[in-house]
């Protein structure tokens, strides 16, 4: 199995936390960010089979109250060196 996602599992390791079920997840997602994502799709997600759009992983981070970054690296932050890019 390809992974096609490093987030998929630390999403259901929040929504475990919070003892959340799917059907609430997407219900929060659809009500308060109006992501919609098929209960199907969800646990593909979960189970790193299915990629994230940068939408869906914002409105996660939103509904589960965890930092964005911790869903893509967890405790393993990278460091980065370079500043951020000036808009001209």
């Amino acid at each position: 199995m390809q992974i096609r996602n490093l987030s998929g599992k630390r999403i259901k390791l929040a929504r475990a936390a919070q003892d959340m079920k799917q059907v609430d997840l997407r219900a929060a997602l659809s009500v308060d960010h109006n992501v919609e994502i098929s209960q199907a799709a969800l646990s593909d997600l979960e189970r790193s089979k299915r990629s994230i759009t940068d939408i869906e992983l914002d409105a996660f981070a939103k509904v589960l109250d965890v930092n964005p970054m911790w869903l893509l690296y967890g405790d393993d932050l990278p460091k980065f060196n370079a500043p951020p890019l000036k808009s001209k």
